[in-house]
C-alpha cells in the first residue's frame, strides 16, 4: 500500500472526507500529508519522495486548476502516481487529466469510501514496481558512482587538469579522440574519461566501454575481433561471430596501440572513422556503427607518417581532439598524491594493513626517481611495498626501486671503479641516516643490513662516530 500520500488541500472542509478515506484505505502505518498550495507542493515533492499525490481537478491550489498543477508536477517527476479527482465526472474530464499525465481519475461523489478503496488497490502495484525502479536506480548510481572513483584522475599538476577539462569537453561530441603518451601514463584512464563524459540523447542510452589491445593479436584475427566474422570465414568459423565495433554500439571503441597496426589494417579503420562502415570478415553486408573511436598510441606518429609506417589521412580523422599525456617525471607533484592513493587502495583491502604508512624518506626517494614506467610503475611499487611487511611504516628499502640512474651517479663517474664505489657507499649510508634522524637500526633497516652490518660499514668508511 501506499505509505506516503501527498494531498493538494487548499480548502481543508472540501478534501477533508477524502483525506480521511485515503488514510482509513492505506492503513495505520500510512502517512498522509496535506498542503495549501502548488509552492509548498512542489518544495515538499523535491524534497522527499512519496507513493501517490492527489489533486483535484477544479480546486487545485486555489489560484491554478490542477491541470496546470499536474503540469508541473510532471516538470519535475515523470513517473510519480498522481490522481486527479473530481467532484463530479465525466468521461472529456477523465480524458483531459489523463491526457495532461494523470495516473488516474477518481469521482468524489457517492460510495467515496470505496471507490477510495478500490483506487488505492490499483495504485498498490504501480507503487511496488515505481519502488523496485527506485532501489534500482540507486543500486545503478551506486555502482556508476563506484565506476567513476575507480576512473577518476588523481593528479595536482595542472597540465593535467587542463587535460581532464579537455577530456571532459569532447566528451560529449560524437567524434575521435587520439590519446599519446609513454606506457603506464594513463592512456586507457583518460579513454574512459571521454566515455563517462560522452552524452546520447534523452532517449539514447550510451552503450558500452570496449577495449582493444592492437598489438595483442595477430593482424588477421584483430580483423576478426574488430570487424566479427562470418560463418565459414576461415577454419573454424562455424558460426556468425559480432566483432568488438558491434558491442561498442552507441558507446565507445578503445583502440590502444594503434600504432603498432599495418597500413593495410589502417586503411579499414580509416574507412571506419570516416563513414561509420564497415564489413565483416567472408562477409559482403556493409555494417554501420556510431562507436566513438578513441585511439592511443607510445610510438611517435609523426615520426612514423615520415617513415611511412602510419597513415596521415588516419592521423587527421583521428585527431579531431588528441590528448597528450606527459610523463611522470614531468610532473612531480603527482607522486605523493598518487603514492598515497595507491596505499590507501591497497591498504583498504586488508584491514590488518591499516596502519602503513610511507615514511619521509620514501617519499622523498619516490619523488627522486624518474618512474620510466610512469603511474604503473609507481603503482606496482607501491602495492610491493603495501604487502612485503606489515610494519607500520613503509622505508626506502620495502620500495624496493632500482640503483640510481645514470643521473643521479653521474658525480661518480669520473672517479676510478675503487673510489667510485666506495663513494657510493658513503652516499647510501649517510642517505640512510640522515633519513631516520641518526637512528643507526632504522638505518640498517631501510638498508636491508643487520646492525652489525651496518656498524662495519660505518667503520669502514670512518663514518662510525658514536
Amino acid at each position: 500500500m501506499p505509505t506516503k500520500v501527498l494531498v493538494l488541500d487548499p480548502s481543508e472542509h472540501d478534501l477533508g472526507p477524502l483525506v480521511e478515506r485515503i488514510e482509513r484505505a492505506c492503513g495505520a502505518s500510512s502517512r498522509v500529508h496535506r498542503v495549501r498550495d502548488g509552492a509548498s507542493l512542489a518544495r515538499i515533492v523535491e524534497d522527499e519522495t512519496w507513493d501517490l499525490v492527489v489533486v483535484d481537478l477544479s480546486l487545485g491550489d486555489g489560484r491554478r486548476d490542477g491541470l496546470s498543477v499536474l503540469a508541473s508536477l510532471r516538470e519535475r517527476d515523470a513517473e510519480l502516481p498522481v490522481v486527479m479527482v473530481a467532484e463530479r465526472g465525466d468521461v472529456e474530464s477523465a480524458r483531459r487529466a489523463v491526457d495532461a499525465g494523470a495516473t488516474d481519475f477518481l469521482v468524489r461523489g457517492e460510495k467515496l469510501g470505496e471507490r477510495v478503496a478500490t483506487q488505492i488497490e490499483k495504485i498498490r502495484r504501480l507503487v511496488q514496481l515505481l519502488d523496485e525502479k527506485r532501489a534500482l536506480a540507486r543500486e545503478n548510481r551506486v555502482h556508476r558512482e563506484a565506476e567513476e572513483a575507480r576512473y577518476r584522475v588523481i593528479t595536482e599538476s595542472p597540465a593535467l587538469q587542463r587535460l581532464v577539462k579537455a577530456a571532459e569537453r569532447v566528451g560529449p561530441v560524437p567524434r575521435p579522440v587520439l590519446i599519446l603518451g609513454e606506457r603506464g601514463t594513463g592512456k586507457e584512464l583518460f579513454a574512459h574519461l571521454v566515455h563517462a563524459s560522452s552524452r546520447r540523447g534523452p532517449h539514447k542510452r550510451r552503450g558500452a566501454f570496449v577495449a582493444v589491445n592492437c598489438a595483442a593479436f595477430a593482424e588477421p584475427l584483430l580483423e576478426s575481433e574488430l570487424f566479427g566474422h562470418e560463418r565459414g570465414a576461415y577454419t573454424g568459423a562455424d558460426q556468425r561471430t559480432s566483432g568488438r565495433f558491434e558491442l561498442a554500439e552507441s558507446g565507445t571503441l578503445f583502440l590502444d596501440e594503434i600504432g603498432n597496426t599495418s597500413l593495410a589494417f589502417q586503411r579499414k579503420i580509416l574507412r571506419v572513422v570516416e563513414y561509420g562502415t564497415y564489413v565483416r570478415v567472408g562477409g559482403h553486408e556493409e555494417l554501420h556503427s556510431d562507436a566513438r573511436i578513441v585511439a592511443a598510441t607510445n610510438a611517435d606518429l609523426e615520426l612514423a607518417m615520415r617513415e611511412g609506417r602510419f597513415l596521415p589521412d588516419l592521423y587527421d580523422r583521428l585527431a579531431f581532439e588528441v590528448i597528450r599525456i606527459p610523463p611522470l617525471r614531468a610532473r612531480p607533484e603527482d607522486i605523493p598524491v598518487l603514492a598515497q592513493h595507491f596505499l590507501e587502495r591497497f591498504v583498504g583491502e586488508v584491514p590488518a594493513l591499516h596502519t602503513r604508512r610511507l615514511s619521509a624518506a620514501a617519499l622523498e626517494a619516490l619523488s627522486r626517481y624518474d618512474f620510466p614506467g610512469n603511474v604503473r610503475e609507481l603503482k606496482n611499487v607501491i602495492e610491493r611495498a603495501v604487502y612485503r611487511d606489515d610494519a607500520p611504516e613503509i622505508g626506502v628499502a620495502d620500495l624496493g626501486l632500482p640503483l640510481p640512474s645514470a643521473h643521479d651517479t653521474a658525480r661518480f663517474q669520473s672517479l676510478p671503479f675503487p673510489e667510485a664505489v666506495a663513494a657510493f657507499e658513503v652516499s647510501l649510508l649517510e642517505d640512510a641516516l640522515a633519513a631516520t634522524g641518526g637512528n643507526r637500526a632504522e638505518a640498517a633497516r631501510r638498508l636491508g643490513l643487520t646492525y652489525d652490518a651496518l656498524r662495519h660499514q660505518l667503520k669502514k668508511h670512518g663514518l662510525d662516530r658514536g
